[in-house]
């Protein structure tokens, strides 16, 4: 991975670049907050000229590490004001990376809305109008791309939401199979495409040889002591069998499952949504459903699902924890099956069903539908991909739906949607929530691992912790490889420096990539504080510190200033 393609979506100039020798150091998100400090102005408009979307492969992206292949898409986010990278799994990625591309960047903005594609090959790349697509749905696009380009093409895509330019539009992928669709879904970087007017971006890698590898042996060896410690994990089989949706009864059961807009950490249908209902319907349905699919090639913990209704037939690949959470409980929704369908028409619109569930649930306490509407939310999400007012102010996520519906519970951090995960009764999340980058992402920092060592309730240890699980998620995200590895990262640290080495040759001890983690965060602390968006000046949601939250009835009461403690902290180098 030795190029970047820069486009200017402007002048149509496409420029192939080899990659600088810094610049080779750097992967994914860490290529991202690094690009965006350096080439982007801090405070320009997200949807504006001045920005760029940013595609970056992570430094083990193109090889056969398990999970690898994982890709960054980032820019400065519509919904923060700042730094966002959204990682995503499918086929693309390690489309990209046979090609030999460590970052795709569009640049400018066209003066009048357009449609085209960015078609990347071996040796051409172009900008081909495609007027057809415009305003097609996801599957629709999909469908045309791949007859246009080639079934074996990788495929990024943006839905009518991005299109339209709203905040909550998400980057769509698809995985080899085709079953599944992936979602670069935070942050609002569907809209920065959409604004470029890229409707879709093809990888056809066709003629391309296999990467280059410095030490294969090497690399075989560590990713294969790497496989055998992820096999030897109990997380990987539950993962399987039960899929993210494994963890809605822990959720539940420790009162931080979002209900009803975040009025309730516990959801009395939970059952009935829960990751064992799931794996069951998709035993006893049969036909097109699955469970135990992988989103990358090679993974082998393979945490997707495709689930089907009745009959068998699919409603949407895949239905994931987050998306049950803020879809589901969250809006008073107890049906599994009309989760599912909500899920898929989120999808179809392209846009983030964490978001767009937030800001159902916002506008259900204001009165626009009655909690457990799911007919009620369905015609809210089509109104997405229709443009009407109502669904303009929905795709823009939840602070706007909450401002233009005067409600004051708005679960958002830096602008973005809470997860499901309520920082009342899990209160190291608060932390990330409030002191990451990202803004309220889990993928940031996700602290549901450490209930078991950790009171969740309390306030000890949470800001340090907070730290550790951001410092390892920007690792993982700079490597390109998924966050559900943490077992062996956490067990054998040393071996992800092994798997670089292998990979480029390099002579780098686990300390090297600790490094890239927390120069990765400052970095992006950095455009931040540019941007005017500092975590300094960042909280949880008012409410959450004055609400207490059923069933623990704790408000979040770690004081703000125990919150900017957390870039002081320090770790042992040989530690995540």
């Amino acid at each position: 991975m030795d190029k970047i393609l820069r486009v200017n979506t402007r002048t149509n100039t496409i420029r192939m670049e080899d990659c600088s020798e810094k610049d080779k150091f750097y992967g994914g998100r860490a290529y991202i907050a690094r690009h965006l400090l350096e080439e982007v102005n801090p405070m320009c408009d997200p949807l504006g000229r001045e920005n760029n979307l940013i595609i970056a492969q992570g430094l083990l992206g193109d090889s056969l590490v398990t999970t690898a292949g994982r890709c960054s898409i980032g820019g400065k986010s519509p919904l923060t004001n700042g730094v966002k990278e959204s990682n995503v799994g499918g086929l693309a990625g390690k489309r990209m990376g046979r090609l030999g591309l460590k970052a795709v960047l569009l640049e400018d903005a066209p003066e009048k809305p357009d449609t085209r594609v960015l078609l990347v090959k071996k040796d051409q790349c172009e900008l081909v109008p495609t007027p057809e697509l415009k305003g097609c749905v996801i599957s629709e696009t999909f469908r045309i791309v791949q007859e246009k380009f080639g079934k074996n093409t990788g495929i990024f895509c943006i839905g009518p939401a991005g299109e339209m330019g709203m905040a909550g539009a998400s980057v769509a992928t698809l995985d080899q199979t085709g079953e599944l669709v992936r979602f670069a879904a935070r942050g609002g970087l569907g809209a920065v495409m959409g604004v470029k007017g890229i409707k879709a971006i093809v990888f056809d890698d066709a003629g391309t040889p296999s990467p280059p590898v410095y030490d294969r042996k090497a690399l075989v060896a560590a990713n294969r002591e790497l496989v055998q410690m992820l096999r030897d994990d109990p997380k990987t089989e539950n993962r399987r069998e039960y899929g993210t949706p494994a963890i809605i009864s822990v959720c539940n059961a420790l009162g931080i499952l979002p209900t009803r807009n975040f009025s309730s950490g516990q959801f009395e249908h939970a059952d009935a949504i829960s990751g064992e209902t799931i794996r069951d319907l998709i035993i006893e349905r049969n036909g097109e459903g699955k469970k135990g699919v992988a989103c990358v090639q090679g993974c082998v913990i393979k945490c997707c699902n495709v689930f089907p209704d009745k009959n068998g037939k699919k409603i949407v690949g895949t239905l994931q924890y987050e998306n049950i959470g803020l879809l589901g409980s969250n809006c008073g929704i107890g049906d599994i099956d009309k989760i599912a369908e909500l899920n898929n028409l989120c999808n179809e619109m392209g846009v983030d069903a964490i978001e767009t569930g937030a800001a159902i649930g916002v506008a259900m306490e204001a009165g626009v539908f009655p909690f457990g509407d799911a007919e009620g939310a369905k015609d809210l999400i089509n109104q997405i991909g229709k443009g009407t007012f109502l669904g303009r102010i929905i795709g823009n996520g939840v602070v706007v739906t909450g401002k233009v519906l005067n409600v004051r519970r708005v679960p958002a951090t830096k602008g973005q949607a809470l997860p499901a995960y309520d920082p009342r009764a899990l209160k190291g999340i608060g932390v990330t929530y409030a002191m990451s980058a990202m803004g309220a992402d889990h993928t940031a920092g996700n602290a549901l691992e450490t209930a078991k060592r950790i009171n969740p309730l309390g306030k000890e240890d949470q800001v340090e912790a907070s730290y550790r699980l951001q410092v390892r998620a920007a690792i993982l995200d700079s490597l390109g490889v998924c966050l559900f590895i943490r077992p062996p990262f956490v067990k054998k640290p040393e071996l992800f420096a092994r798997l670089v080495n292998a990979r480029y040759g390099w002579n780098w001890t686990y300390s090297d990539v600790q490094k890239m983690g927390i120069e990765c965060l400052n970095t992006e602390r950095e455009f931040n504080r540019k941007a005017g968006v500092s975590d300094e000046q960042c909280d949880v949601p008012e409410f959450m510190r004055c609400e207490p939250l059923p069933p623990n009835n704790t408000v979040y009461d770690i004081p703000k200033e125990q919150l900017n403690e957390i870039w002081s902290v320090q770790l042992p180098e040989d530690m995540f």
